[in-house]
C-alpha cells in the first residue's frame, strides 16, 4: 500500500507486538500472557508488571479473513487450553465418519481402507473463523490488546534489529492523495515482533530478503484452496461426516483433491485444493472446482441446496525443508508465514497453535532476561526442533516434492515415505524441490501446437455451478474502491508482451477472483491485465503463481477484503 512522504507519525510504544489475529497469533499472545500473569504471582523477585502485548489483524473484524478446510486436530489447543471445549470453543461435530475416494470422469472408486494421513477419528470439524472470534475476547480479558482494521505494511529495522512495525496509511486516493478522512499509519515499537500473517506473509517476505531467511531451504510450494459452504435441504449428509477425493477433475500432472466436510445445521463444507506447481498455463482452479461439483457423486450432495458462503486462500505445502529461518534479532515467525502445515494431512491449525506457544515461552525467557537478539530468540528454534510439531511436519518432509513427477510418482512416494520414515524415493533424506511457478510450461510447449487456444469458457448454471463474481460476492468481499491498487505489477511491458506471447497471461485463468481482466493496450500490440482489485480474495495466488515473479500482493487499506462467515 502506497505511504505518502514526510507524514509526521504516531509512535506506539509496546512490549511485543503480533501481526496476524490468526491461530498462530491468538495462540502466542494467550500462551505468552498466561506465562506473564503465572510468573507474576509466583512471588518471583523480578516481576513483569505493565507488560504489553498488541495484536494487528488487516481483517474488519477477528475471523473476517479467516478461512480453512477446516478439520482441526484437537493436540496443540489441549496442552494449551484443556479445558477448551468446556470454555465453548465452536466445534461443528466431531469427525464420525471417514472416506475416500478417486474419481474418474464418470465414476468413483472408494478405498477400502483409509491412508493413515486421513484418518480422523479424533479430530474435528471447524470453521476457522468461529475458532478465532471465539478466542479473541478471552485473549484479549488477559490484558492484551487487539486491533483489527490494522494493516501492518513494513517491518522498522534499525541498525539491523526489527524493532517494530509500520501500519497502512489510510485515507489515500488511487491517484497516491490524500482525502479529508486520511490517517497516517502508526509506528508500533515493540521489543518483539511476532509475525502470524498467514501465507506469503508481507512482513516475512521482506524479512527474508534483509536476512536471507530462505538460504539453503526448498522454495516454499504453495496450493490453493477454494470453497463453498451450502446449506441443505435435509439432513443427507451428517455433522461430522468427512469424503476426501483425488483424480477428476485434476489431470494425473496436477497436485491436488477435495474436501467435503459435514457440519451441523445441514450445512456442508465443499473445496477443491489446486497445487500451485502445476503446467498448463490456462489452468482455472475456480473452473475446475465447478466441474468438480458436477460429477454424478458429488452432484446428488448438493441437489436441492444452496450456495451460502465463498472463499479461497493459499496453503503452504513445502514442508519441513521449505520452512525459512524463523528468528533473527527482534523477530520470530509463526504459522502459515513459516510453513507449519502438514500437506499429508491438510492439517495446519493445530500445528499453527503449537508454533504460537513454542514463541510465546521464547519471548517470555527474552523479557525476563532483557536479551532480544537472534541468539536468544534461537531459543525457539531449538524448541521446535524438540517437539511433536517438529516430529510431524519431517515424518512428511519429502511428501509434495516428489509430485513434481506426476500425480502416481506422489502418491507411491507418499506410501513409501510412511515405510521409510519419510524418506521416499531413494532412500533420501531431502528431495530437492523448485519454485512452483518455475514449473509452469509456456503455451506452444504445453499444447505442442504453433497456435494454441485457451480451453472454452465454462457455461455456469448458477444453481451448482457460480462464476468468480459470485463467489466474490458469497465471501463478502468490500474494498474502498477510491485507493491505490494493493496488487503491484513491477513491470506492466512484460505483461503485454513476453507474458501474452508466452504464457498467453496466466493470471486471466489462475486468480479466484476475477481481479485480472483482459484490457487491449492503447497502442493495439497486445493486452494488458486490468485490475478489479476490491475483488480480491487476499489469497495471494497472483504472487505466488506470476511466472516472471513482477506481482506483488501488499495489505489494502485495513478493513478491507472478505467478511467470511463459518468459513
Amino acid at each position: 500500500m502506497a505511504e505518502l512522504p514526510g507524514v509526521e507519525r504516531e509512535t506506539l510504544d509496546v512490549d511485543v507486538v503480533i501481526v496476524g489475529a490468526g491461530p498462530g497469533g491468538l495462540a502466542a499472545a494467550y500462551k505468552l500472557a498466561q506465562l506473564v500473569q503465572a510468573h507474576n504471582a509466583s512471588g518471583a523477585e523480578k516481576k513483569l508488571e505493565g507488560l504489553s502485548i498488541a495484536v494487528l489483524e488487516k481483517g474488519k473484524e477477528i475471523g473476517s479473513h479467516g478461512i480453512s478446510g477446516a478439520i482441526m486436530d484437537p493436540r496443540a489447543i489441549s496442552e494449551l487450553m484443556p479445558d477448551w471445549l468446556d470454555r465453548g470453543c465452536p466445534v461443528e461435530a466431531p469427525v464420525g465418519e471417514d472416506s475416500f475416494w478417486y474419481l474418474t470422469e464418470k465414476m468413483k472408486l472408494a478405498a477400502p481402507i483409509m491412508p493413515p494421513p486421513l484418518q480422523n477419528h479424533g479430530n474435528y470439524v471447524v470453521s476457522l473463523g468461529e475458532v478465532v472470534r471465539w478466542w479473541a475476547p478471552i485473549v484479549a480479558g488477559m490484558g492484551v490488546d487487539l486491533f483489527p482494521e490494522f494493516a501492518a505494511t513494513r517491518v522498522l529495522v534499525e541498525n539491523g534489529r526489527v524493532v517494530g512495525v509500520r501500519t497502512g496509511d489510510k485515507g489515500i486516493d488511487k491517484y497516491g492523495k490524500p482525502k479529508p478522512n486520511f490517517e497516517p499509519g502508526v509506528d508500533i515499537r515493540a521489543k518483539i515482533v511476532i509475525l502470524a500473517e498467514g501465507p506469503r506473509g508481507t512482513l516475512t517476505k521482506q524479512l527474508t530478503g534483509i536476512y536471507n531467511l530462505d538460504e539453503g531451504k526448498n522454495p516454499q510450494i504453495y496450493a490453493l484452496g477454494i470453497k463453498e459452504l451450502w446449506q441443505l435441504p435435509d439432513d443427507r449428509f451428517a455433522a461430522g461426516k468427512v469424503i476426501h477425493t483425488l483424480g477428476w477433475p485434476l489431470d494425473s500432472d496436477t497436485f491436488g483433491g477435495a474436501f467435503i466436510y459435514g457440519m451441523k445445521d445441514r450445512i456442508v463444507d465443499v473445496g477443491l485444493v489446486v497445487g500451485l506447481d502445476y503446467r498448463n498455463p490456462t489452468l482455472d482452479p475456480h473452473h475446475e472446482f465447478q466441474r468438480f461439483k458436477l460429477h454424478p457423486s458429488i452432484r446428488p450432495l448438493l441437489e436441492g441446496g444452496r450456495m451460502i458462503s465463498a472463499g479461497a486462500k493459499a496453503i503452504p505445502e513445502g514442508g519441513y525443508y521449505s520452512m525459512p529461518r524463523m528468528y533473527g534479532d527482534g523477530f520470530m515467525i509463526v504459522g502459515d508465514s513459516a510453513g507449519y502445515l502438514n500437506g499429508a494431512r491438510l492439517k495446519g491449525i493445530h500445528l499453527a497453535i503449537k508454533a504460537g506457544a513454542l514463541v510465546a515461552e521464547t519471548a517470555f525467557q527474552a523479557l525476563l532476561n532483557e536479551n532480544y537478539s537472534a541468539q536468544q530468540l534461537s531459543q525457539y528454534e531449538s524448541l521446535f526442533e524438540n517437539s511433536w510439531a517438529k516430529d510431524e511436519l519431517f515424518s512428511q518432509r519429502n511428501f509434495h516434492q516428489a509430485f513434481e513427477h506426476g500425480q502416481l510418482a506422489g502418491l507411491l512416494n507418499a506410501g513409501l515415505g510412511m515405510v521409510t520414515r519419510g524418506r521416499g524415493f531413494g532412500l533420501v533424506n531431502r528431495l530437492e524441490a523448485r519454485g512452483g511457478h518455475e514449473r509452469m510450461e509456456r503455451i506452444q510447449r504445453y499444447f505442442s501446437s504453433e497456435d494454441p487456444h485457451p480451453p472454452e469458457k465454462m457455461k455456469f448454471d448458477n444453481t451448482y455451478t457460480f462464476d468468480k463474481v459470485s463467489d466474490v460476492y458469497y465471501g463478502g468481499v468490500v474494498h474502498e474502491e477510491n485507493q491505490p491498487a494493493h496488487l503491484l505489477i513491477l513491470d506492466t511491458e512484460v505483461c503485454i508482451t513476453r507474458c501474452t506471447e508466452e504464457y498467453g497471461n496466466p493470471c486471466l485463468h489462475f486468480c479466484p477472483a476475477n481481479v485480472y481482466e483482459p484490457k487491449p493496450t492503447a497502442d493495439g500490440r497486445g493486452r494488458v491485465p486490468f485490475l478489479n482489485f476490491t475483488n480480491c480474495f487476499h489469497c495471494k495466488t497472483c504472487d505466488i503463481m506470476d511466472p516472471y515473479q513482477v506481482i506483488t500482493w501488499v495489505p489494502p487499506e485495513g478493513g478491507g477484503g472478505p467478511d467470511y462467515k463459518k468459513l
